[in-house]
């Protein structure tokens, strides 16, 4: 299972994309997919046929892991019916 995360390096703007997995405390870095904006556009630093990135977690200051859309559909809300 993939998880989506928004990456927040330190002094660069917010990235999106997805992990296999999330990092362990042990761990000294973290792969990331299909790395972009979270606009949805390229990053210019990286080439635009890189796929996959690996950044050190020395790097990053914190991660954000997005709900998955399974986990949204087993949601149920509040209803009323008359």
């Amino acid at each position: 299972m993939s998880f989506s995360v928004v990456i927040h390096v330190l002094n660069a703007e917010p990235i999106l994309g997805e992990v296999d997995e999330l990092p362990s405390p042990s761990d000294n870095i973290i792969t990331v997919h299909n790395p972009r904006r979270k606009d949805g556009k390229e990053i210019n630093y990286i080439e635009e046929q890189v796929s996959t990135v690996i950044w050190p977690l020395e790097k990053i200051s914190f991660i954000e892991i997005l709900p998955s859309q399974e986990s949204e559909e087993e949601i149920i809300g509040f209803v009323r019916e008359k």
